[in-house]
């Protein structure tokens, strides 16, 4: 049996409780390594960093049968681009078709076809006061560069019946390139 006394004695530990900087060494990586393989396996196994695509089809038959102007899709991109998001709205005013892409270099551009009037167009998808700053000839095409937005840059190709606009953050070689591709 065990006097009173005897069970309030403190016992001794070390300025550190026993503790050494090994020891909490070893318990990090024993939660860091099971981390680091999770991030590797979602990483290169489940392709964690590819953007999410949708199916932008559906969108395009939609814009198609509306019949309101001619709708414009690339053809001939590498695989390295991705569709992000895809609409098509109608209202009394005209029509907008939208989609979303990332590009290569993982940058969004943005392809706006619509039957909007030009005026009406502008403001809402290249800001307040966009700057004309040049021209861009595909073939038979002649599109108008603009500096859009604060970062933005656009080409604008006006036609009878719609407007055309390819917007991004992307270098303005990119944005030609994915226009050069709208048949």
């Amino acid at each position: 049996m065990t006097t009173p006394d005897a069970a309030a004695e403190p016992v001794a530990v070390g300025k550190r409780g026993g503790r050494s900087p090994r020891d909490m060494a070893m318990s990090l990586g024993v939660l860091l390594v099971p981390i680091a393989l999770l991030l590797l396996f979602y990483r290169l196994v489940l392709d964690g960093d590819k953007p999410v695509s949708v199916d932008v089809e559906p969108t395009l038959q939609q814009a198609r049968s509306a019949a309101v102007f001619p709708v414009l899709a690339p053809q001939g991109l590498s695989d390295d681009w991705h569709v992000m998001s895809a609409t098509f709205k109608r209202d009394t005013a005209g029509a907008t078709l939208r989609i979303g892409y990332v590009d290569p270099d993982r940058d969004p551009v943005q392809l706006v076809e619509s039957s909007l009037p030009t005026a009406t167009l502008l403001p809402v998808e290249l800001g307040k006061d966009p700057k004309a700053t040049g021209t861009f000839r595909d073939g038979p095409r002649t599109w108008q560069r603009y500096d859009a937005r604060q970062g933005e840059y656009a080409l604008l190709l006006i036609e009878k019946g719609r407007t055309v606009i390819v917007v991004g953050t992307t270098e303005t070689e990119t944005l030609e390139k994915f226009a050069s591709s709208l048949r």
